[in-house]
């Protein structure tokens, strides 16, 4: 199947931090697409055919899809669960949720609407935690599958410090692990990460586990969390007092490496930021859970400084939104509060083109380059009367880039495309 989706056309190839040539903006642009890949981006009139089906979605914009890379597909019934921080919430609210995706019924219900969530917010692949059941990470793939999305996910590893009906073992851990990336992992469009949930949550025998099996399939992502609230740090370092620091941990046990994810990555020291450097290692700035559960500031200027790259996600369901727009919208206020910047150009780089870059997927996603896959969100700035108010005013692209930014939602999202299919309803 080839079609033309029509519009204003907004793709990145570098980083506006680092220069001025990091993007191609077509006012009567054009995306050519055939079999779910694009073929071809450019003007309209250079790229149009007769007998050539087309979508015309102008005056609105057509960037790369959202990606996530840090998301618990199954905390979408705890987000915005009142009043605690990381270790209370995770206690009262979100394993007792966790408890029930071992029933298969539950989890493939839930998987839907999960995508659905997503999909509906312009977000059109995910990094993903899933729960300790092996049956929560075979539903996720099959949905995901089924709707032809890129999603990246794994079931926790974690053995200790949570409900006895939550717990897995080393070996058990090592073993579900293994079976699911021996089925999933690249498999169409589907990813395996080993996914060890937290060093509080792992024993030294389970860490070791997830070690051996990041060295025996070494294209696997790695999540994990990390330095994200201050008595997380001293609980885990209670529990591993041989180690120098948080980091450390994941060293000591094989988990560093440039396929390596550590969400949160706020309080970190000195060696931590030196040696995640060194292996490659990823931050994950997640910046709607860090306020919610107060957890503290991400320090995006000086870990880039320090050579370290970093993606940006919602962190659902201690993030507050499944928006990658108003992810920004809280990324943009935290960076404000340590003098730093989030100019609009750099926001939208960071939410496709360098999570992308984040995963080492930019071949596939996060661009509009020919041959890589046709996920595409359109955005519209006039989505409700304020927004449509403020635009009255909008003079440049990076006006109205940061009014989407800052005033938009799901609403703002007038379409997205997963593999060059429409997954939002259209008007009739």
């Amino acid at each position: 199947m080839r079609q033309l989706i029509r519009g204003r056309v907004l793709d990145f190839h570098a980083d506006p931090t680092e220069t001025e040539d990091s993007h191609r903006f077509f006012e009567d642009g054009a995306i050519l697409i055939e079999d779910g890949i694009i073929r071809a981006v450019g003007d309209y009139t250079a790229l149009r055919e007769d007998g050539l089906a087309e979508i015309d979605h102008r005056p609105n914009l057509i960037l790369p899809g959202f990606i996530d890379p840090h998301i618990h597909f199954p905390q979408v019934q705890v987000i915005a669960s009142w009043g605690a921080q990381l270790l209370d919430w995770l206690n009262h609210y979100t394993f007792p949720a966790e408890a029930e995706y071992g029933d298969p019924a539950h989890a493939q219900a839930m998987a839907g609407r999960f995508l659905d969530l997503l999909t509906a917010h312009g977000t059109t692949s995910a990094v993903a935690f899933c729960s300790v059941h092996a049956e929560s990470a075979e539903a996720l793939f099959s949905a995901a599958e089924a709707k032809g999305m890129a999603m990246i996910a794994g079931k926790v590893m974690m053995d200790r410090n949570a409900r006895d009906d939550l717990h897995d073992t080393a070996q058990s851990g090592y073993d579900d692990s293994k079976a699911l990336i021996e089925r999933w992992h690249g498999r169409g469009r589907q990813r395996y990460a080993i996914s060890p949930r937290f060093a509080i949550t792992s024993t030294p025998e389970q860490l070791s586990a997830a070690g051996t099996l990041a060295a025996e399939h070494s294209d696997c992502l790695i999540q994990t969390h990390m330095s994200e609230n201050c008595d997380e740090i001293a609980y885990t370092l209670s529990l591993y007092p041989e180690a120098r620091d948080y980091l450390d941990i994941y060293d000591t046990h094989g988990l560093l490496s440039s396929r390596t994810l550590l969400g949160h990555s706020i309080h970190l020291e000195p060696r931590e930021i030196a040696r995640m450097a060194e292996t490659g290692s990823r931050a994950v700035f997640c910046p709607t859970s860090n306020l919610f559960l107060g957890s503290g500031l991400f320090d995006a200027a000086g870990l880039r400084a320090a050579g370290i790259t970093a993606g940006i996600a919602t962190d659902v369901g201690g993030g507050t939104s499944y928006s990658m727009l108003q992810t920004l919208n809280e990324g943009y206020k935290i960076l404000q509060l340590l003098g730093q910047k989030l100019t609009p150009l750099a926001a939208f780089h960071w939410a496709t083109r360098g999570n992308a870059i984040t995963l080492g997927m930019e071949d596939r996603i996060g661009t509009l380059a020919p041959g890589s896959d046709a996920d595409l969100v359109v955005l519209d700035a006039r989505a409700t009367p304020a927004m449509a108010l403020r635009m009255e005013r909008a003079e440049t692209l990076a006006e109205e880039l940061f009014i989407l930014q800052i005033m938009g939602d799901d609403r703002a999202v007038a379409q997205t495309y997963v593999a060059g299919k429409p997954m939002k309803p259209t008007a009739v």
